[in-house]
């Protein structure tokens, strides 16, 4: 729905004024909609617990492994500003940034311990109850570096481009079922062994990054200054997400964590304005 009021409101200015090449010196305002798809697949979560004579007696043993556990991260839609300032008529550089897309966590399989104690002491993050098993905001600004093919006159224009990007994570929310589960499940028996306070609680972060970015595109000249414009940017994404459980005086009790490779490629629309040469930012 969104992409079809984008493309009405393009064409909308279609015979308002002379198509306006776009130049060396030229910078143009872009805005847009995207959809991101994840590319996403994870390792097995593995877990650090707090040990003592008491888990080492229940035969809990620090670290241990989940075979089976796995974590995805689900597509999103945002809404995507960029500015692009052309240096000569086929070199341009561009920044771009959105309003930080929302991503929802999904599990599957137990995280658990070695031996006996991994009947008794378990979290099944496969458990719809459990899913999403968070919710997060990520922020990614890039820069990059373009190629436009043809010349300024052309009415369409395929351009290429790399470059790279900033990725970190804000407003993580854990699903209050899988929270419960991990406080009652395993939380409160690893403070009684040792020695902590409860209640415990259940806290969640991903690991900020860098990454490289390829960028694909068409600008398609619709009237005066006004442009449309299709692309897809893939980005090589990696986090590191941890799961902590903590006791009331703040020790880490457990902490499981995974490596995802998030591997988003974005497909955008946008609409663009020339703003012409002039801009003080690139002076």
């Amino acid at each position: 729905m969104k992409c079809r009021f984008l493309l009405l409101l393009a064409f909308g200015f279609v015979g308002v004024d002379r198509v306006r090449a776009q130049q060396a010196g030229d910078n143009v305002v872009l805005l847009g909609y995207g959809h991101v798809i994840t590319l996403d697949h994870s390792r097995p979560l593995h877990t650090i617990v707090d040990s003592s004579v008491v888990t080492e007696a229940a035969g809990i043993q620090s670290p241990f492994d989940s075979p089976g556990t796995a974590s995805s991260v689900s597509d999103s839609d945002t809404a995507f500003l960029s500015l692009t300032h052309f240096f000569t008529d086929h070199i341009a550089a561009s920044t771009a940034g959105g309003f930080p897309a929302k991503f929802k966590l999904e599990g599957q399989g137990v995280i658990q311990p070695t031996g006996v104690s991994g009947a008794l002491f378990n979290v099944n993050l496969g458990d719809p109850a459990n899913n999403p098993l968070a919710t997060v905001r990520q922020w990614t600004p890039a820069l990059l570096a373009q190629y436009f093919f043809g010349n300024p006159n052309d009415e369409i224009r395929p351009f290429v481009g790399v470059g790279g990007s900033y990725t970190w994570f804000t407003n993580v929310h854990l699903n209050a079922n899988f929270a419960a589960a991990s406080e009652n499940n395993f939380g409160d028996v690893l403070a009684a062994a040792n020695g902590k306070s409860t209640p415990t609680t259940v806290h969640g972060r991903a690991s900020s990054s860098f990454q490289p970015l390829l960028n694909l595109g068409v600008q398609q000249r619709i009237a005066g200054k006004w442009s449309l414009t299709a692309s897809a940017t893939f980005a090589l994404l990696n986090t590191k997400a941890d799961i902590q459980i903590r006791s009331s005086d703040g020790t880490v009790l457990a902490d499981s964590s995974t490596r995802i490779n998030i591997d988003p490629l974005a497909l955008n629309i946008f609409i663009g304005y020339d703003l012409g040469p002039g801009i003080p930012l690139f002076h």
